[in-house]
C-alpha cells in the first residue's frame, strides 16, 4: 500500500541516488547485490544482539532496493536483474526471520506461519505479474496490496524492537500478509481470462 501511494513523496531522493550511482559507473545489477549482501546482515545483525543496528541496515538495503529498479529504468532493465530483485528481496526477509526465530526460538510456529503467508502472497504476486498481459511502470504486472515490501518492513521493524510484543506483531503480520494474497487473489479474477 505504502509502496504504491507513498511512493511520490520518497522518489525524488531515490532518483537522485540512482543518477549518483550511474554518474559514477555503478551498474543497477550491482547496487541490487550491495542492498542484498546490506539486508542479510540485517538477521545476523539481528541474531548477534544489535536491533536498532538490524533495522537500520534493513531500511537502507530497502532504500537501496527502490534505488536500483529507478537506475534499471533510467538507463536498461533485464529480465535477469529482475530475477535477482526479486529472489534477493526473499532471501533478506529469510535472513530476518531466521535471525528472529535463532534469538526467540519459542516462537518457531508464528514465524513458520509468517513465511508461508509471505510465501502464498508472493505466489499470487509473482504468477500474476508473469501470465498478465497488463504492464506498468516495471519490468511486470505489480499487483498492489495491503502489505508491500514498506509494511513488511514496518512490522520486521517492529518484531526486532519490541521482543515484548513479538507474538503478536508477527501474528498480525500474518493475518495481513494471507488478506493481502487474499486481495491480489481476488484481483487476479477479475483481471486474468
Amino acid at each position: 500500500m505504502l509502496d504504491t501511494h507513498a511512493r511520490k513523496y520518497v522518489q525524488p531522493s531515490i532518483e537522485h541516488t540512482a543518477k549518483w550511482f550511474i554518474k559514477r559507473g555503478l551498474t543497477a545489477n550491482q547496487v541490487t547485490i550491495i542492498a542484498f549482501i546490506i539486508g542479510i546482515s540485517s538477521g545476523i545483525l539481528y541474531s548477534i544482539g544489535f536491533p536498532i543496528l538490524a533495522v537500520f541496515t534493513l531500511w537502507f538495503s530497502g532504500f537501496l532496493d527502490a534505488v536500483d529498479g529507478t537506475m534499471a529504468r533510467l538507463t536498461k532493465p533485464s529480465p535477469f536483474g529482475t530475477l535477482m530483485d526479486i529472489t534477493f528481496d526473499r532471501i533478506v526477509e529469510i535472513s530476518i526471520i531466521l535471525g528472529i526465530a535463532y534469538v526467540h526460538p519459542d516462537l518457531l510456529w508464528p514465524l513458520l506461519l509468517l513465511s508461508i503467508s509471505i510465501i502464498i502472497s508472493m505466489t499470487i504476486f509473482l504468477t500474476v505479474g508473469a501470465i498478465s498481459e497488463k504492464q506498468g511502470i516495471k519490468s511486470f504486472y505489480y499487483q498492489a496490496g495491503m502489505a508491500e515490501r514498506s509494511e513488511g518492513f514496518i512490522f520486521f521493524s517492529i518484531m526486532m524492537l519490541f521482543p515484548s510484543f513479538l507474538l503478536w506483531s508477527t501474528l498480525l503480520f500474518f493475518v495481513v500478509e494471507l488478506f493481502t494474497g487474499f486481495q491480489r487473489f481476488m484481483e487476479a479474477k477479475k483481471i486474468l481470462p
